[in-house]
């Protein structure tokens, strides 16, 4: 094995991380079938573009809506108990649209309010797992530790739709919904097994009021931190809209069905893939790597949109899921290794707002443009999206030179007292 090709999974000797990372492949990859599965049944029950939209939205309209809070929980609670918790509970919903698929009851409202369910478990669930990184592994490696669980959430999205690809035209998709409601006992298992005193544990935020106000102060007066926030939040809600955009996309611009769908989410995940290890190789985060990915997720999704069949359009996607995933690793590991230890959980939870509970506002203007125009229009707000994030992020996070040098250097002259104060 080379050295590059170690360095990208150096978080593996760990071995509470090792445990980690073999419950979260099993589960991701449920759910990805899930979601497949639940995006497929509306669009089944509806033929509208955006009720797939408004599925997509209400999946993380509760990380717009209550994320916060469950940054406050997951400061406040150790982490590895609240994840048993939370992937308990993200096995019921699964269990209920398996209940009313099988006997045939199934209504569209339905399925928004057990996708709106799931992801108001995950409000708590995802800023939990993203600030129990460093904890497992140490800052020393949590660039390389995000960079894996990248690499996990983006092979889970190469096999779960993959799967749910195949057993939606084989069977239907009451399977998915079974397979994934099975795979969160693999996480609790995962969770239960861990060593809690090999655990790098923050000591828990102390319980007092305006927990929320406390931490979004602090993420105001700390550029290393609202930069990067800001320009997740602009690619967030204009361009990762995915989930919405390829189903369209295999349907109305290629005219295929759940295969093609699948196909199109297989190549994105598989160039996920490779940016995140590439990424966890290199290491470290800088403002190079976060403009250049930017810059590369714009370019890609330019292309994306100018291609004319299905068999071009697959290389490009997988292009556009690598800058992707690199973008979000290197603004992930810049907040994580930014943030005092007992506001991480807060400022994670404030990562997952912009990264998912963006969706609420980019999926039903991604899923209306889509209909009523074209999917490549989706494209086409993503490479806006990125190409703005590339400059931006050039722009406003570049050295500034020392203000006292700068002062030093200046002629010395007289001025009014209430200038000087002004300025």
């Amino acid at each position: 094995m080379s050295a590059g090709l170690r360095r990208s999974f150096d978080s593996l000797a760990v071995p509470n991380y090792r445990r980690y990372f073999a419950g979260q492949i099993v589960s991701l990859s449920g759910n990805w079938m899930q979601m497949v599965a639940e995006v497929w049944l509306i669009l089944s029950l509806t033929g509208s573009g955006l009720a797939v939209g408004v599925t997509t939205a209400l999946q993380f309209l509760p990380i717009l809506l209550f994320g916060a809070w469950g940054g406050v929980l997951a400061d406040r609670f150790a982490k590895r108990k609240l994840l048993i918790v939370t992937q308990a509970l993200m096995a019921l919903p699964a269990l209920a649209l398996l209940a009313i698929s099988v006997t045939g009851s199934v209504l569209p409202w339905m399925v928004f309010v057990l996708v709106f369910a799931r992801g108001a478990v995950n409000a708590v669930d995802n800023p939990t797992r993203q600030s129990f990184a460093i904890e497992m592994v140490g800052p020393e490696r949590v660039v390389n530790a995000v960079s894996l669980n990248s690499v996990l959430i983006h092979s889970a999205r190469l096999v779960g739709p993959t799967l749910a690809g195949l057993m939606i035209v084989l069977v239907g998709v009451e399977p998915c919904f079974a397979l994934n409601a099975l795979t969160f006992a693999a996480m609790i298992f995962a969770l239960w097994r861990m060593d809690p005193s090999a655990l790098n544990a923050s000591p828990p935020a102390s319980r007092e009021r305006g927990a929320i106000r406390a931490g979004l102060r602090y993420v105001r007066r700390t550029p290393e931190l609202v930069v990067p926030l800001g320009l997740m939040a602009l690619v967030g809600t204009f361009g990762l809209n995915f989930q919405v955009t390829l189903p369209l996309l295999a349907r109305f611009s290629f005219d295929g069905g759940p295969s093609a769908y699948a196909v199109l989410v297989s190549a994105m995940g598989a160039g996920s893939v490779v940016g995140a290890l590439l990424t966890g190789a290199h290491g470290r985060t800088d403002r190079r790597l976060i403009s250049g990915a930017a810059l590369v997720f714009g370019l890609a999704a330019l292309l994306a949109a100018m291609m004319p069949s299905l068999a071009l359009e697959i290389p490009v996607l997988a292009l556009l899921g690598a800058s992707a995933v690199t973008f979000a690793a290197a603004i992930n590991s810049s907040l994580q290794l930014s943030v005092e230890p007992q506001m991480r959980g807060r400022v994670m939870a404030l990562y997952s707002v912009v990264l998912l509970g963006s969706t609420p506002i980019g999926g039903p203007l991604v899923g209306w443009l889509s209909q009523a125009y074209d999917p490549r229009l989706a494209l086409l707000l993503a490479a806006s999206a990125g190409l703005s994030a590339a400059w931006a992020g050039h722009v406003a996070l570049a050295p500034r030179p020392p203000r006292a040098a700068s002062q030093k250097s200046a002629p010395k002259t007289a001025r009014p007292k209430t200038l000087s104060a002004s300025l």
